[in-house]
C-alpha cells in the first residue's frame, strides 16, 4: 500500500473515541504504530491507559470496524499494549489542559455546563429515581450528561443505571467516569470503595473531600448537563456543595403528604442560604391511577399520600425567596418506575410511554431548554467605600 492509505487509516482511527474519555484515540496518544503489509493486512498497535481497561473489547471492535472500511484493507489486527507511567502523565496533562489539579471545572466563570442538584428533605421520596431518569431523558435529547452520586451513605445511582459492579478507570490521579448503556456518565463513592458492601462512616471533612474528588479529580470532558444526587436533609454535603458550586441550581423532590413537604422546604431553604437558586419542585408519588377505572376509560386518581404537597412547597419557597418557584412535574405512582430502578433499566429508557416516563421526559425537556439566570445567585460582588 502507498502512503495515502496510511493517511486514510489514520483518519479512520480518528473516528474511534475512547469510550470513557470520549475523545479520539489518535488525539490521546493511544495509537502507537500502524503497519500495512503487501496483502492489505493492517496491524494497529493501541496503548490502553491501564492494563485492566474494562473497555478493551469495545476499543478493539471499534478500531477493527473503522479501519476495515478503508479502501484496500483486507484484514485488521489490533495489538493492545499499555501506556507507560510517563505516557499516562502526558495524557493526564493533555486532559487537564494545563489547569491546576483539584480545580472544579463546573465552578469556573466560563463553564457552560448546567449543574442541577437534586435535593430532598427526607429519604424515601424517590430522589435518586428522579435523578437517573432525568439524566437519561436529557441524554435521549442529544445532550452530554453526567451524574454525580453525592448521596454518600445511600449511593444507589450506579445500580439504577445498571453499572453497580463497574469500577472506574484511573489515569495517574485522574479518574474516568463510568459510561452507561444509556450514554450517561456516572461516578459514585460506591465505585471508589474496595467492596460494594463496605459501609461508609464519614463525617465533615471526609465528606467534603469525597465531593471535591468526584467533581475535580474525575475527567468529565465537555458536559452539557451535570446532575448531582444529594443526600436527603441539610447536612455536610449540602453545605459543601454550596461552597464549591454556588452556581448550581437546585430541584427539590417531595411527596404530597405534609410530613414530607415540611422537611422539603428546609432543603430548599438551605440551598438559598448557600446562595443557590431553587428552580422548582417535583412531586413524586402524586397519585395512583385506579386500574379498574382506567380499563373502563375513566380517569380516577387515588391520592394515597394526600395531595398538594409539591404546590405547598413551591408556594412557600417562592414567597420566602421573592421569586417564582414552579412545580416542574407531578409523577404518578407507576410500577414500571420501580421495576426500572431495580433492574438497572430506568423507565424513560425501558418503557418511555409509561405515565411516569412521560412526566419525567417532559420535565427534562423543560430543564434542557432553560437558560442560566442570575436571580437568587451570588455574584461575588462586594461594596466599596467612596473615597
Amino acid at each position: 500500500m502507498t502512503s495515502p492509505a496510511i493517511d486514510r487509516i489514520q483518519a479512520a482511527l480518528a473516528r474511534v473515541n475512547d469510550p470513557e474519555i470520549k475523545r479520539p484515540i489518535t488525539e490521546l496518544g493511544m495509537v502507537e504504530n500502524i503497519e500495512v503489509d503487501d496483502t492489505g493486512l493492517v496491524t494497529v498497535r493501541v496503548l490502553l491507559t491501564v492494563s485492566g481497561c474494562p473497555m478493551r473489547d469495545t476499543i478493539t471492535s471499534r478500531v477493527t470496524e473503522e479501519v476495515s472500511r478503508v479502501e484496500g484493507v483486507t484484514a485488521v489486527a489490533v495489538d493492545l499494549g499499555v501506556m507507560t507511567a510517563e505516557q499516562r502523565a502526558g495524557l493526564q496533562e493533555t486532559l487537564r489542559g494545563g489547569q491546576a489539579q483539584r480545580e472544579i471545572p463546573f465552578a469556573q466563570p466560563d463553564s457552560l455546563t448546567k449543574v442541577y442538584a437534586i435535593a430532598s428533605g427526607k429519604g424515601g421520596v424517590g430522589k435518586s429515581s428522579v435523578t437517573v431518569n432525568l439524566a437519561i431523558a436529557m441524554a435521549k435529547q442529544g445532550l452530554k450528561v453526567g451524574v454525580v452520586d453525592a448521596d454518600i451513605y445511600g449511593h444507589s445511582v450506579p445500580a439504577m443505571l445498571g453499572v453497580a459492579d463497574t469500577r472506574p478507570t484511573q489515569v495517574e490521579d485522574m479518574i474516568m467516569p463510568v459510561p452507561t448503556p444509556s450514554g450517561v456518565s456516572v461516578i459514585s463513592i460506591g465505585m471508589l470503595k474496595p467492596r460494594r458492601d463496605q459501609v461508609v462512616a464519614w463525617r465533615g471533612p471526609m465528606l467534603d473531600r469525597a465531593l471535591v474528588q468526584m467533581l475535580a479529580d474525575v475527567y468529565w470532558g465537555d458536559l452539557d448537563v451535570l446532575l448531582l444526587d444529594l443526600p436527603p436533609g441539610t447536612g455536610d454535603v449540602a453545605i459543601s456543595l454550596g461552597q464549591h458550586l454556588p452556581s448550581a441550581e437546585v430541584i427539590v423532590v417531595t411527596t404530597p403528604q405534609e410530613a414530607a413537604a415540611e422537611v422539603a422546604e428546609r432543603a430548599g431553604t438551605m440551598a438559598s442560604m448557600m446562595h443557590q437558586r431553587v428552580i422548582g419542585v417535583i412531586e413524586n408519588m402524586s397519585f395512583l391511577s385506579c386500574p379498574h377505572c382506567t380499563a373502563e376509560g375513566i380517569e380516577h386518581r387515588l391520592e394515597i399520600f394526600g395531595n398538594g404537597g409539591g404546590a405547598r412547597v413551591a408556594a412557600t419557597l417562592g414567597g420566602r425567596f421573592g421569586y417564582d418557584v414552579p412545580v416542574l412535574g407531578e409523577i404518578p405512582i407507576d410500577l414500571s418506575l420501580r421495576e426500572g430502578g431495580d433492574s438497572g433499566k430506568p423507565v424513560v429508557d425501558s418503557d418511555p410511554t409509561a405515565p411516569a416516563a412521560l412526566v419525567l421526559s417532559e420535565v427534562a425537556r423543560g430543564l434542557s431548554g432553560r437558560g442560566r439566570g442570575l436571580a437568587g445567585m451570588q455574584l461575588g460582588l462586594s461594596p466599596t467605600a467612596k473615597g
